[in-house]
């Protein structure tokens, strides 16, 4: 497959939005495709917006019916626990 420019990845990028609203059947090749041209050319991703990641998160999900959460991890330190090296 041949290197993409960013406008190229952007547009397949708003295609595979599109195909994630209509649940598309060529939404599995925009995400392989995708997939395939940031995996060659990593310094792509670094040009992605949090809105072109989102949607490919997005598509992802879809595809593979899976749900991403975020773990909370709670510290709890006690009053009685906390030593004057801490302060």
């Amino acid at each position: 497959m041949a290197t993409l420019t960013p406008d190229a990845i952007k547009m397949k990028i708003a295609e595979l939005q599109d195909a994630i609203l209509k649940v598309h059947p060529r939404m599995p090749a925009l995400l392989r495709e995708i997939h395939t041209v940031l995996k060659n050319d990593p310094d792509n991703v670094t040009l992605l917006s949090e809105e072109d990641i989102g949607v490919i998160v997005s598509g992802l999900k879809l595809q593979t019916k899976t749900t991403i959460t975020a773990s909370i991890l709670s510290k709890k330190t006690k009053l009685k626990d906390t030593q004057l090296a801490d302060l």
